[in-house]
């Protein structure tokens, strides 16, 4: 079987392993970590990156930093993980759920300007598969509304966003602050881990100390206070060295992976182009987006068409997978949902089917797996 998901190595990620341990700092905070974060401040311009556990955590760092209560509300797309949306619902707020677009599984900018109310304080954007949000629009509105903007680019590691006026940017330096993830699901993996990013310098000094557990400890060991204690919220969010000492490795042959991985998706997609299928929808990147080839994903019509499809393709030998269902109708939320209706999310839950995609797919297992989506 040729599965959906499979774990690239680059062959250094046990010799740092080993140079981490032989260092004797394994809890965090050290050379590796130090090396991973400056490679996201100088690659891609964030003002200050730091490790964390998760996507999840790096999330949950966002939410606090946010200063999110009971009575705000945040707006988000329901065509997401509840990594989304969990943060901020355990900091009190009120979730409130926008539709897709109908060709694109982002949020729909034009939906969201109806859901801001005054008592919304953020909107949490994701790219899915990497391709970006209109994020002109969205921090257009967020000036206007005075909101805060926090990009979810759990799959947009490397991706980037061409503005209004032709500056291209990268995912995750637009909003003022943004989440990135190395599960093993990711182009870029550390098993588990993840990245926040601080883009805001109003956030930066009280980003380390939740991320210290509360603590100023940062700024001790920089030299800045003679002591340091308990002085606001936070939790262990910091992973250890082992995890950045793998994801070392991994950002060292970022554009490898990159490359290979933009070669099978351009493949996926000009064999469905040749192929002319009439009862399929392929990836739409709009103009202003680029995409790190994170999945490649087709659209069925309707959700017999994908099942019978997943069938052919495992009859075949290939796994492939349906992604999220939607937020907004989950067994845990149904009921706290105001009862709109968002059909282009509830379309993609039920119609949208990726493919496998990791770096050692071969070319030739493409084109069968195309062959059997006809």
């Amino acid at each position: 079987m040729i599965p959906f998901n499979k774990v690239y190595t680059t062959g250094k990620e046990i010799h740092y392993i080993s140079e981490a341990i032989a260092n004797g700092k394994l809890s965090g905070n050290g050379p590796f970590t130090l090396l991973c974060q400056n490679f996201f401040e100088k690659k891609y311009g964030i003002l200050k990156a730091l490790l964390t556990s998760s996507a999840t955590d790096a999330l949950e760092m966002c939410a606090i930093l946010a200063n999110i209560q009971n009575s705000d509300e945040v707006i988000l797309p329901s065509y997401t993980f509840v990594s989304t949306a969990l943060p901020f619902l355990r900091q009190g707020a009120k979730l409130v759920f926008a539709d897709s677009y109908p060709d694109n599984p982002n949020i729909d900018v034009n939906a969201i300007e109806g859901l801001i109310t005054t008592k919304t304080k953020a909107i949490v954007v994701v790219h899915y598969a990497g391709i970006s949000c209109d994020m002109d629009a969205i921090m257009d509105l967020a000036t206007r509304y005075n909101l805060i903007v926090i990009e979810d680019a759990a799959q947009a590691i490397d991706c980037y966003y061409t503005n209004k006026n032709g500056i291209k940017k990268a995912l995750g330096t637009i909003g003022h602050l943004a989440a990135f993830s190395f599960h093993e699901t990711k182009n870029i993996i550390a098993g588990e881990g993840g990245l926040i990013a601080i883009n805001d310098e109003k956030f930066i000094k009280r980003s380390e100390i939740i991320w210290q557990k509360g603590t100023n400890r940062a700024e001790f060991f920089r030299g800045e206070t003679n002591k340091y204690g308990w002085v606001d919220i936070g939790s262990s969010f910091l992973p250890s060295e082992l995890i950045a000492a793998f994801l070392w490795a991994q950002l060292e042959c970022l554009d490898t992976i990159q490359d290979k991985r933009k070669l099978i998706w351009n493949t996926y997609n000009n064999l469905f182009l040749d192929k002319k299928i009439k009862n399929l929808q392929l990836p739409n990147v709009p103009g202003f987006a680029s995409h790190n080839a994170h999945t490649f994903f087709i659209v069925t019509k309707d959700i017999e068409h994908r099942n019978r499809l997943i069938g052919q393709l495992k009859d075949a030998g290939y796994s492939a997978v349906f992604h999220y269902l939607s937020l907004h109708a989950s067994d845990y939320f149904s009921e706290k949902h105001d009862g709109r209706n968002l059909p282009n999310s509830d379309r993609f839950t039920n119609c949208l089917l990726r493919l496998p995609l990791f770096y050692d797919l071969d070319i030739q297992h493409i084109s069968q797996i195309v062959d059997h989506c006809i």
